[in-house]
């Protein structure tokens, strides 16, 4: 039992350290020119395989830019806990994960897209879960309601995470959630695809999402809470 446990550790290890050289080729791709600049070719190249070799860890590019762009979303898992160590009840930690979001979002709108919007066969939840089985160290977040909400990589359901303990503490109704995420949701989204197409500013997309986003909520809001 224990011989065999450590071989599965020691296969563990040598996977991790195998997508290490491919993730950390990416990342640097990223970093120097672009995350539209990430190709097979490129990266195996800069960690010293073939593309042969990358395919043994890798389904396929976006894929690897996935588990690339996970390494730039370490500084808003960090932030987060300080966003929301103040927050009142639930609506106010809704709306702070919202403006921690947008925040780091809105500066790396690429990344984040890769990361929440990525066309990927499997069950996108399954690779988040997988990259941080690899990488622990980076989820770092002790709190246990964020750390689920983290886990989730898509983003409606990440977003249902902070709604449904709205619903709990009797701001929304049960019926209203799943239209407040998804308007919220599609918000966010448009403002996002703006900021990539450079047809608006950090600061400018920044204002207008929570804006928004806070007079979505207000809507929903049973009457007494508001």
């Amino acid at each position: 039992m224990i011989e065999r446990d450590l071989c599965m550790e020691k296969k563990l290890l040598r996977k991790k350290r195998m997508m290490t050289y491919f993730i950390d080729a990416a990342a640097q791709i990223i970093r120097e020119e672009g995350i539209d600049k990430v190709t097979i070719r490129k990266v195996a190249d800069i960690a010293g395989f073939n593309s042969a070799t990358l395919y043994n860890y890798f389904e396929n590019l976006d894929h690897l830019i996935l588990f690339a762009a996970m390494r730039y979303i370490k500084d808003y898992a960090a932030a987060l806990p300080e966003y929301l160590k103040d927050a009142n009840n639930a609506l106010d930690r809704f709306l702070r994960v919202w403006e921690c979001f947008c925040h780091f979002s809105f500066k790396d709108p690429e990344i984040y897209h890769a990361i929440f919007f990525a066309d990927l066969d499997k069950d996108l939840e399954d690779y988040v879960a997988e990259y941080y089985k690899l990488f622990p160290e980076e989820l770092i977040v002790e709190n246990h309601g964020i750390s689920t909400m983290l886990l989730k990589h898509n983003i409606f359901e990440r977003g249902m995470t902070t709604v449904k303990e709205c619903v709990k503490e009797g701001f929304i109704r049960e019926e209203d959630a799943e239209d407040l995420n998804e308007m919220t949701m599609f918000i966010y989204e448009s403002i996002l695809l703006k900021v990539i197409r450079n047809k608006m500013e950090y600061d400018d997309a920044n204002a207008k999402c929570i804006k928004y986003i806070k007079r979505i909520t207000n809507s929903f809001l049973i009457e007494d809470k508001r």
